[in-house]
C-alpha cells in the first residue's frame, strides 16, 4: 500500500489521523495516539502496525520508561513521501521540497521569469522551473504526493481557482498545472502560506494562538490565525487587506479602485516614492541607478537601508507609520498575541518596526496593544516555500 492509496474508509481516515497527529507530535507510542485520537489500543496497535509493514511509519525502539514495560515509539519515515512547494513572486519563483517530516530537502530561490510575457506562457514557463528543480532534485516523481503553489491575491484553495493571475480558463488553475507538471496541485494565497510556514517552522512563534501576519512585499497581504486555527474566510479571500480604502488619493490600484493602503503602504509605494524623490534631486545611493535609466527592486532598496540611506530610510519610516496605524485598528479588533512583520521589507528590521511600534502606541487602546507584541519574520524568503510544502502536506491529510 503506498499513501496515495488511503481510503477515506473509516480506517483509511484513522491512518490520516495517525500521520496528521506524527506532523506536530513527531514520535510518539501507541497509548499516546490512542489517547489522542480517542482510539482504543488494539485498533491503533493494528493500524500502526500496518502502517509499519507499509514503510509509512518507522518503529524507532522502546521509549525511556521509569517503571514497567517500555513502548516502542513510532514516527513517520521521512523517505516515504515528498511535498513540493512553488512560491510564485512577481518576477521570479522560489521552489522547495520537503519530505514526509516537514524538512526541507532542497529549495532554490530568485529563479527569474518572463513576468511580460502571455499569462499562458508565464504559467508554462513557471511549470518548466518546476519540472527541471524536481529532476535536479533526485526525488523520483511518484514519490511526490502533493504540490502547493502559491499565488498573490484572491485565491479559493477548495475549488483551485485563481481570481487574481492567470485567469484564462474555467477549468481550475489547480488541473491545469498538475497536467504540466504531472503532480496533484493545490493553490493558496502566498500570504497564507507564509503565515502557515511561520507558525510551524518559524522561531519566533512559541505557542500564540492569535496571530496576525503582514507580507510587506510589492504589495500588501495579511494572514489571521485565530484561536490556532488559519482563517480563511468563507472562499478563500480573507486577508485583502492592502485594499480597504485607507486614502483620498488619485493614485490607481492594481485592483482597479483608488485610495486603497496599499496604494501608499507596499513596496510599490515605496519604489514609486524613492523614484520620484530622485528624479526631482534628492541624493541617494540608488541616484545613479535610475539616472542610468536601470530597474532597482525591492531588494536594492533595503541593501540602501541597510547603508544608512537617508531617502530610502525617510520614505521606509512614512510607510511604517501609516502601516502602524492602520495596524493599530486591526489590533483593536482582533487583540493579537503576536503581530509578524514578513515580506522582503521586512528585511529592513528596525528601520521598518520602530515607526509601526510607534505608530500602534499612538492610535491602539493602551489595554489592548500591550497584549500584542510586533517583531519581524526569521524566515523571510524561506516563509513561502516552507509554507507553501507544509500547506501541500496539510491539504492532502488533514482536510480529509
Amino acid at each position: 500500500m503506498t499513501l496515495t492509496s488511503i481510503s477515506d474508509t473509516e480506517r483509511g481516515c484513522n491512518k490520516k489521523k495517525i500521520i496528521t497527529s506524527f506532523f506536530y507530535n513527531i514520535n510518539s507510542t501507541i497509548p499516546e495516539l490512542a489517547k489522542e485520537l480517542n482510539l482504543s489500543i488494539p485498533t491503533v496497535t493494528k493500524l500502526v502496525n500496518q502502517m509499519v509493514e507499509d514503510g509509512i511509519l518507522n518503529d524507532y525502539g522502546k521509549s525511556e520508561s521509569k517503571t514497567g514495560r517500555k513502548p516502542s515509539t513510532y514516527g513517520l519515515n521521512p523517505q516515504s513521501g515528498y511535498f513540493l512547494g512553488i512560491d510564485i513572486k512577481r518576477n521570479h519563483v522560489n521552489v522547495g521540497i520537503c519530505n514526509f517530516n516537514g524538512e526541507i530537502v532542497r529549495q532554490d530561490f530568485g529563479i527569474l521569469y518572463n513576468d511580460q510575457g502571455s499569462p499562458m506562457d508565464q504559467l508554462n514557463e513557471i511549470c518548466q522551473i518546476a519540472l527541471d528543480f524536481i529532476k535536479g532534485s533526485g526525488i523520483d516523481k511518484s514519490k511526490i504526493l502533493n504540490s502547493c503553489v502559491n499565488i498573490s491575491g484572491r485565491v479559493n484553495p477548495t475549488t483551485g481557482y485563481s481570481y487574481s493571475l492567470f485567469i484564462f480558463s474555467e477549468t481550475p488553475l489547480t488541473d491545469i498545472i498538475s497536467e504540466k507538471i504531472g503532480v496533484p496541485v493545490c493553490i493558496e494565497n502566498d500570504t497564507r502560506s507564509m503565515t502557515y510556514g511561520e507558525c510551524l517552522k518559524g522561531s519566533i512563534v512559541n505557542g500564540e494562538r492569535n496571530i496576525l501576519y503582514l507580507n510587506l512585499g510589492w504589495g500588501l497581504g495579511l494572514g489571521m490565525v485565530i484561536n490556532g486555527l488559519l482563517y480563511e474566510g468563507k472562499s478563500g479571500f480573507a486577508g485583502e487587506f492592502g485594499h480597504i480604502s485607507a486614502f483620498d488619493n488619485e493614485i490607481l490600484c492594481h485592483c482597479g479602485k483608488k485610495g486603497c493602503l496599499e496604494t501608499e503602504v507596499s513596496g510599490w509605494a515605496l519604489h514609486r516614492e524613492i523614484v520620484a524623490n530622485i528624479k526631482d534631486g534628492k541624493a541617494s545611493l540608488l541616484s545613479q541607478n535610475i539616472e542610468n535609466g536601470e530597474s532597482i527592486s525591492l531588494h536594492d532598496i533595503v541593501d540602501a537601508i541597510n547603508n544608512e540611506d537617508f531617502l530610502c530610510i525617510d520614505q521606509l519610516e512614512l510607510i511604517g507609520e501609516k502601516l502602524g496605524k492602520h495596524l493599530a485598528n486591526m489590533i483593536n479588533i482582533f487583540n493579537p498575541e503576536l503581530v509578524v512583520i514578513g515580506g522582503t521589507l521586512s528585511t529592513a528590521g528596525e528601520y521598518l518596526i520602530q515607526p509601526i511600534r510607534q505608530a500602534v502606541k499612538k492610535y491602539s487602546l493602551k489595554l489592548v496593544n500591550s497584549d500584542s507584541k510586533i517583531i519581524c519574520s526569521k524566515l523571510h524568503e524561506k516563509a513561502g516555500i516552507i509554507g507553501a510544502c507544509m500547506t501541500a502536506r496539510r491539504q492532502m491529510f488533514e482536510r480529509t
